[in-house]
């Protein structure tokens, strides 16, 4: 089943073109990524889904059929702005979000429990929002999102403002969401976020989709011609024609070979004047991918 068919979707904002001709697919039961820069776009078409903005050209039909309120009620959306009211406390926040979805408090009262529990927030439950930290309000946001159990769950960079622990917890839950059968649309502009969980993306540049499909079937089409290379010692080596780019991370470079080079002939290179503890041909991550095709100018 198709959960989301996006078909020739265009947005201007003046004279800027935030979203060009834009066509998606995604299927149900799956987690895609919309990726890309600062105002690439993704932010807008995700808006244009969620009929927040009306797209000036194209159609969108979710599960078949445009937006309405019986459509909407399938679908929990987090945005990148938090939109809790702070005065309120947390448990009756919740309890809005949930009633304005049409479920009552003697369902929805359950859920917010176990919830809060779950992402570590009990004892926060009768606070007033604006006493918790921008990481609870960012956890207790995505209850909000999914209290009524939708069963397309929209995420604008969800990660935002979480710490490392928060941000693998809230990993897990997204992953167990999918396998229960949700579908996930995933926004984001950090690539190893994105490779972790999605399955499928769509990258978009100045509003234009640049690849789509399959993440496993874009890193296959974009060759075996990275190295992981970790060394002690001389790294002239790596001033060669032969090496396209090099990101040094500290503790490893990642090497991106010219067209037609030889690993081999790197490794030789490599070994002649420094110490080689790793040397690992790889795919590409996506992150490199990202890099190839988006590149490192101004986003716009």
């Amino acid at each position: 089943m198709i959960a989301v068919k996006v078909q020739g979707i265009s947005k201007s904002y003046g004279k800027v073109q935030a979203v060009k001709r834009l066509d998606l697919e995604i299927q149900a039961g799956t987690v895609y990524g919309l990726l890309g820069r600062n105002g690439a776009g993704k932010s807008t078409t995700i808006r244009m889904i969620m009929d927040i903005l009306a797209p000036d050209e194209g159609s969108i039909r979710v599960y078949d059929r445009p937006m309405g309120a019986d459509v909407r009620d399938r679908i929990g959306y987090l945005p990148e702005e938090r939109g809790l009211y702070p005065k309120m406390t947390l448990n009756d926040v919740l309890l809005f979000l949930a009633a304005i979805h049409g479920v009552p408090r003697k369902t929805s009262q359950p859920r917010i429990d176990r919830w809060l529990e779950r992402m570590e927030l009990g004892a926060w439950k009768l606070k007033k929002v604006q006493e918790l930290s921008k990481g609870m309000q960012q956890k207790a946001q995505f209850i909000g999102t999914i209290v009524h159990d939708p069963d397309l769950i929209v995420l604008d960079e969800p990660f935002s403002g979480l710490d490392p622990v928060n941000v693998n917890l809230l990993k897990d839950i997204l992953l167990e969401l999918t396998r229960a059968g949700k579908t996930l649309i995933f926004s984001t502009h950090i690539m190893e976020q994105a490779e972790k969980l999605c399955q499928n993306i769509c990258l978009i540049h100045r509003g234009e989709k640049v690849l789509d499909g399959r993440l496993s079937d874009i890193k296959a089409t974009h060759g075996k011609n990275s190295i992981i290379l970790a060394y002690e010692g001389d790294g002239r080596f790596l001033d060669d024609p032969s090496v396209a780019r090099k990101d040094d991370y500290g503790q490893y470079v990642e090497v991106k070979l010219a067209d037609g080079a030889d690993p081999q002939e790197l490794l030789r290179r490599a070994m002649a004047t420094a110490k080689v503890s790793r040397f690992e041909v790889v795919t590409p991550s996506l992150n490199d991918i990202f890099i190839q095709q988006v590149g490192l100018g101004e986003a716009s």
